[in-house]
């Protein structure tokens, strides 16, 4: 993805996902369609769901790559990575179909808990999901949203390393840039971007913001007209 007059974003080597810079400007909310309870309440729209959509499909097929010919548990963090869950899971079915190599994939769901309006909390809640100790021997892909500080997927990847699973790969749709990250980065990312609170595609500000299409930037009268 390049930006006007050239780059704004760049495509990351060794398995980096597509990097969007500190000084990318986004695209102007003009050039695209979106919900009109929304107006006003958005800076800019960051990724274009269209490129979100092609991004996710080579994920789908690197992970395919790595991973076919093994039966897996998808483990989707909520509520922010169920889009995103969704269409990758759907890609690696779609590839699965018309390959040698076949995934056989069960979905389970669990919630994590970190964010209290636009900040992070010290304290995370996890919820929901089947018994972790059924992924004992199991292939295990945690599909997430966005990785920030890296706290909340260690936080996680602890909890279900106690049951011993085969192996645990994550996907995140997203890797934010972080004035204190911890090093951690996932197995397979869309896209690196700026330390920025963004909302759409799945991804909320108390719970407002899902049925965003678009990954956007949300400015201050927006976060001020649904803070809690």
């Amino acid at each position: 993805m390049a930006g006007p007059g050239g780059g704004g974003a760049e495509r990351g080597g060794g398995g980096r996902g597509v990097v969007i810079s500190d000084n990318w400007p986004g695209y102007s909310l003009d050039l695209f369609t979106y919900p009109q309870h929304y107006y006003g309440d958005l800076e800019y729209v960051l990724i274009p769901h269209g490129i979100i959509v092609d991004r996710t499909e080579r994920l789908a097929k690197d992970i395919m790559q790595d991973i076919g010919d093994n039966d897996i548990v998808v483990l989707c963090v909520l509520k922010g990575g169920y889009k995103f869950c969704a269409d990758l899971v759907e890609h690696i079915k779609n590839l699965s179909r018309n390959s040698e190599r076949f995934i056989s994939m069960k979905v389970d769901f669990v919630r994590l808990k970190s964010y209290h309006n636009d900040q992070s909390m010290q304290d995370m809640q996890i919820m929901g999901g089947d018994d972790l100790s059924k992924l004992t021997g199991k292939n295990v892909l945690i599909v997430e949203d966005i990785v920030g500080t890296g706290r909340t997927m260690k936080v996680l990847l602890n909890n279900i390393e106690k049951y011993k699973p085969k192996m645990i790969k994550v996907a995140s749709l997203l890797v934010k840039r972080t004035s204190r990250p911890d090093g951690y980065r996932p197995d397979y990312y869309g896209f690196e971007i700026p330390d920025l609170f963004v909302v759409g595609y799945a991804l909320d500000y108390n719970e407002h913001f899902r049925d965003l299409n678009h990954i956007c930037v949300i400015n201050d009268h927006g976060k001020a007209k649904y803070r809690v």
